[in-house]
């Protein structure tokens, strides 16, 4: 595991007071935070990363993230952005230097359009996924975006890190929602990309660098994303398999029968299971037995065909195979909820376990089950008493393998093996075909990783994007990228 940077090793200096004024001048005193106001956001969510910034900025609008990207080139200080400070890599987070400024979007939060006859919404960067799905819902409409974080994320964030979820299945990763963003350039200026339109086949689609790019091309500010017609009926099972390749042939089965009803497929362990049943309020089995895994299950459409019918058809197939053990169908709105409940709270529930060391990775379809069943094997002959947390997004091939430590081990102790378990699992990963970051983006946790998942002339060519937009290498420095300073 890469260590937090430190201010030891960082080539930058820590803020004067005068430059302080001078960017607080720019904002007002009620948008440049306190010592204790900013610490939460200095601490990336597992503490895997602490930061000390030489100022903390929320400004209110485009123009003032603009004076502030402005001022910071100009006397070459670098910038880092964050949103709802949610993300696993910290690529949120600022070095220990102190000499650097953290730009919050907290307070970029306007709805400023929502469309329901073109099916878009504008939205500024600040904006959180709830509110986006919330408001979505209001004009009757779906924003399918869905994340364990989305009451705390923010849009700029999502798109910033491509995020994935339990959509993808059906309507693809944060990159293929989006329409056109507005964006500060590292000099400062704005590009103003908010274009709605579905074609524009007019050279270079430039929203796509800032997208997934951790900001470390300029500051996302708004953006027009993509709605759906809202679900008018939904079906949703709960299925206990026995093994994890009988999963796999359950979502074979689905899709098949489904077509493109199938909007959710996730995957879970009965270890998982547990976790979440033994710490999470308000949960419970949906099923009478234990089985080794289990599949959630759901189908939807903006009209009424018969949903209903088309599980109940593959559930008895499925059971005709030997592929499913039991299953309950959600019956209600809240037992739907209840289902899901279980599959979301398991990144939280996983903490209660003590230390666990995360792999978010994809690997193709037809291999999932194969890679689970390797890599597990690998891991517990690494440790003894390892134990998988594997589970995640079936449909779309990324599985979060994460190994949480043995009963009674020392958590510290553990977690300073994370690179050798890294290396393990991501060399498995490598042999199928996969990638190291399905989701969660690289930030500064598996920067050095990717000269062994990407080429020479790939790293290149991100080296050269990152020089054309940003010479000097301020935004977001050591984020995804080696320096990359003038």
């Amino acid at each position: 595991m890469s260590p937090p940077p430190d201010a030891a090793a960082s080539p930058f200096r820590p803020l004067s007071q005068e430059t302080v004024a001078r960017f607080a001048a720019l904002l007002g005193p009620r948008d440049v935070l306190e010592a204790d106001a900013a610490a939460p956001m200095l601490v990336e969510p597992r503490g895997l990363y602490q930061g000390r910034a030489g100022l903390v900025v929320t400004p209110r609008t485009v123009g003032q993230v603009a004076s502030v990207v402005t001022l910071a080139n100009e006397l070459s200080i670098p910038v880092v952005t964050q949103g709802g400070n949610t993300g696993l890599v910290g690529g949120q987070t600022p070095d220990g230097s102190g000499g650097m400024i953290l730009l919050s979007t907290k307070k970029l939060d306007r709805i400023r359009e929502v469309d329901p006859d073109e099916n878009l919404m504008v939205v500024e960067a600040g904006v959180t996924l709830q509110r986006v799905q919330d408001a979505a819902i209001e004009a009757d409409r779906l924003f399918p975006l869905s994340l364990g974080s989305e009451g705390t994320c923010t849009i700029g964030g999502n798109i910033a890190s491509n995020a994935g979820g339990v959509g993808v299945l059906a309507y693809g990763n944060t990159r293929d929602l989006v329409l056109g963003i507005e964006a500060v350039l590292p000099d400062g200026r704005i590009w103003n990309g908010l274009r709605r339109l579905r074609k524009d086949n007019t050279g270079y689609d430039l929203k796509h660098l800032f997208i997934g790019s951790e900001g470390t091309l300029g500051v996302v500010t708004a953006a027009v994303i993509k709605l759906f017609p809202a679900p008018r009926e939904v079906a949703t099972a709960f299925v206990g398999v026995p093994d994890v390749h009988s999963a796999q042939k359950l979502f074979r089965l689905a899709r098949e029968r489904a077509g493109q009803s199938l909007t959710g497929c996730e995957l879970m362990p009965r270890f998982g299971l547990e976790l979440v049943v033994d710490n999470m309020a308000d949960s419970r089995d949906p099923l009478s037995e234990p089985h080794p895994w289990y599949v959630l299950l759901e189908l939807s459409s903006p009209l009424a065909v018969g949903l209903d019918r088309t599980l109940e058809a593959i559930l008895e197939q499925a059971f005709e195979d030997e592929v499913v053990a039991d299953a309950a169908i959600a019956v209600s709105g809240d037992q739907t909820a209840a289902f899901w409940r279980l599959r979301l709270g398991l990144s939280e529930a996983q903490g209660h376990a003590g230390g666990s060391i995360k792999h978010d990775v994809s690997i193709p379809l037809s291999r999932v089950a194969d890679f689970i069943v390797e890599a597990t094997a690998a891991v517990e002959k690494h440790l003894d008493g390892a134990r998988v947390v594997a589970f995640g997004h079936l449909g779309d091939g990324n599985i979060h393998f994460n190994v949480t430590q043995p009963v009674g081990a020392d958590k510290a102790e553990y977690l300073r093996g994370w690179a050798a378990m890294n290396a393990i699992v991501h060399d498995i990963v490598a042999a199928y075909g996969g990638s190291i970051a399905a989701e969660h983006g690289v930030g500064r946790l598996k920067r050095g990783l990717l000269p062994g998942v990407k080429s020479e002339v790939e790293l290149n060519l991100f080296a050269q994007v990152k020089r054309a937009l940003d010479p000097k290498g301020l935004f977001n420095p050591g984020v995804l990228l080696a320096e990359t300073r003038a």
